[in-house]
């Protein structure tokens, strides 16, 4: 049975753009195969789940087809099947609405804005 190492397979199939991201990703526990905390080495084969959260995606993927080297897009999209769950209905931000006319927000009205988009410089 072909097998190869999961850090090249995820960067031969284009889930992450660099090799090195994809062992990284390994080595932080942002990868899993078959259930299990995956190190760079870890030997993939067609029929295993690869769980990976390369960057801010995360994936989850069925091993169809191994594959050393990195191919074109739509060859690379050939050796995986895409079983990332559909993302959920988001829940609805409430929108900080102001006057027209209403001038520069306040101090107070900023702080108040940026409350409710849940970010703080």
């Amino acid at each position: 049975m072909e097998s190869t190492r999961v850090d090249r397979w995820l960067w031969a199939v284009r889930l992450a753009k660099t090799r090195p991201d994809a062992a990284g990703a390994c080595r932080g526990g942002r990868v899993r195969v078959n259930g299990r905390p995956a190190k760079p080495a870890t030997m993939v084969s067609p029929g295993d789940e690869v769980r990976a959260r390369v960057g801010e995606v995360a994936r989850v993927v069925e091993v169809v087809r191994v594959i050393h080297k990195r191919v074109g897009a739509a060859d690379a999209a050939t050796c995986f099947l895409d079983r990332t769950p559909k993302p959920t209905v988001a829940q609805t931000v409430p929108v900080a609405a102001r006057d027209r006319g209403a001038g520069r927000p306040t101090k107070r009205d900023r702080r108040m804005m940026e409350k409710l988009r849940g970010s703080r410089r």
